[in-house]
Order: C-alpha cells, then sequence, then structure tokens
C-alpha cells in the first residue's frame, strides 16, 4: 500500500476528517525507512516528532542500568508512533521505540501538527479518539499484570498478536510479559507450544 493510502486509511478508521484536510497532513510528513535495530525515539532524546507505520514492526521498551529490557508494546502497520507525554512536555523520552523489521514509516514534526489541528474541528476528534484507545489499551495491561499468571499474559499475547510470536525473538516477547526467557520457555512447554 502507497504511504498516502496507508494515513488515509488510518485517520479515515478514527475520525470524519475531509479530505482536504487529509491533504494538509499528507503535505507535513515525510517517508523515513528505517533498518532492523534502528530508533525512530531514543530514550533520553526530547522528541518532536510522531510517525505512522508504513510497512515493518516496532516496539516501545525501557532499559535498566543494569541491561535489563521491558517490552511495552508492539505496532505494525498502521500504527501510530510516539513518545507522547515526552513530545508534549518538551521532555525526554523515558522509553526507546525499535525497529524490529525493516520499516517504512510516515513522520510528523508535531509542532506542524499542532498549527494544523487548530484549524479544524475534526483533528479534535481525531486526537481524542486516539488517545482513548491508547488510555484503553494502557488500563488493559495494567489489569493483566495485576491480575493475570504469566501463561494467561501468553495467552492474551497470542489472541491480541496473531503471528507476531513468529516475527519477534523470544526474549522480547518475554520482556513484554515481565518474565525471563527461562520462564517463557517453560511455559511454552506447558501449553505444548513448540520451541
Amino acid at each position: 500500500m502507497l504511504p498516502k493510502d496507508v494515513l488515509y486509511k488510518v485517520i479515515s478508521r478514527i475520525a470524519p476528517v475531509p479530505e482536504e484536510e487529509l491533504d494538509k497532513l499528507f503535505g507535513l510528513c515525510h517517508s523515513v525507512e528505517l533498518k532492523k535495530g534502528s530508533l525512530f525515539v531514543a530514550a533520553g532524546d526530547i522528541p518532536t516528532k510522531f510517525g505512522i507505520v508504513v510497512s515493518g514492526l516496532f516496539r516501545y521498551y525501557y532499559l535498566q542500568e543494569a541491561g535489563n529490557e521491558f517490552t511495552k508494546g508492539f505496532f505494525s502497520e498502521g500504527s501510530f508512533l510516539s513518545s507522547y507525554s515526552a513530545t508534549i512536555a518538551g521532555t525526554p523520552s523515558h522509553f526507546s521505540i525499535e525497529a524490529l523489521e525493516d520499516a517504512e514509516v510516515l513522520v510528523f514534526d508535531y509542532g506542524k501538527w499542532e498549527a494544523l489541528r487548530t484549524g479544524h474541528p475534526g483533528w479534535n476528534q481525531f486526537l481524542i479518539t486516539v488517545l482513548e484507545e491508547a488510555f484503553t489499551k494502557k488500563e488493559t495491561r495494567e489489569r493483566e499484570f495485576l491480575l493475570f499468571d504469566a501463561e494467561e499474559r501468553y495467552r492474551l499475547f497470542l489472541k491480541r498478536y496473531p503471528g507476531l510470536e513468529k516475527r519477534v525473538r523470544q526474549h522480547v516477547i518475554a520482556s513484554y510479559l515481565g518474565i525471563t526467557n527461562v520462564a517463557l520457555s517453560r511455559v511454552r512447554r506447558k501449553m505444548g507450544v513448540l520451541t
């Protein structure tokens, strides 16, 4: 799918924004290709951009000084990439956004987006919907960590991200589930999943 088609499809799914506004938004972006392992946002940087994934797969992750990684979430085609709270506050990002595959991203300057947003009420509805979806995902993930054991979290991962276990290394999945690689192997064996 062409980058412009991806943009229009993503925005139209979220809010009824007129085509002329979509054209204006497309005029603000540029396409960037990222190699597997590249960072869209690095922890410690003050982000001034956001993106929409055209192709590829990304993760948000935290890295402790001891080297332990904690994966916050996975984002594939049509997803938004943003360290939103750091962007709006003008503060360093606490997490990194890494390409897990070679990828293409439509990149937007946040300041230019803000100027566009004030010009049409459809953009406010769009932003509210995006933030509601993000909040709902965050609340769901917190509940799962508090209430479910590792096996149930793995089952939910498989259901929420079908086929992703074939695209992502096992230690990254373990870091998403909040367990060690060894514990994930045990869970997979117990469930009869081939390791």
